[in-house]
């Protein structure tokens, strides 16, 4: 058990570090990066989907509600602190957090 939690901070803790290092890569270009897409459901030609965006300092997770004859809007908006989210997405969904801390480890080499 003692050696999970200890897995667990390090995931958080290097999670964390590659947030604020995309946070700076996105203050210089002015161009937020999109860390996950996460469709919820599908119908005809429309679809909910959760988008969660790294931009300078924050996270942004929102919900998106588009396609066919469905003007695009938003049903909800999270924004955590660049310490919050690693945390918060651990505990939401593993291969979420995965799949971010792959796709941040990609785009910042």
């Amino acid at each position: 058990m003692v050696k999970q939690i200890s897995l667990d901070s390090w995931q958080i803790h290097h999670l964390g570090d590659l947030l604020k290092k995309g946070s700076l890569v996105v203050a210089k270009t002015n161009s937020p990066i999109i860390l996950y897409r996460q469709t919820l459901e599908e119908e005809d030609n429309s679809y909910e989907e959760i988008v969660c965006t790294l931009t300078k300092d924050y996270v942004i997770e929102q919900l998106v509600t588009s396609g066919g004859v469905l003007v695009p809007s938003f049903q909800q908006q999270l924004v955590f602190t660049l310490d919050e989210f690693p945390e918060r997405l651990l505990r939401k969904s593993r291969d979420l957090f995965l799949q971010t801390v792959e796709l941040l480890e990609n785009q910042l080499r």
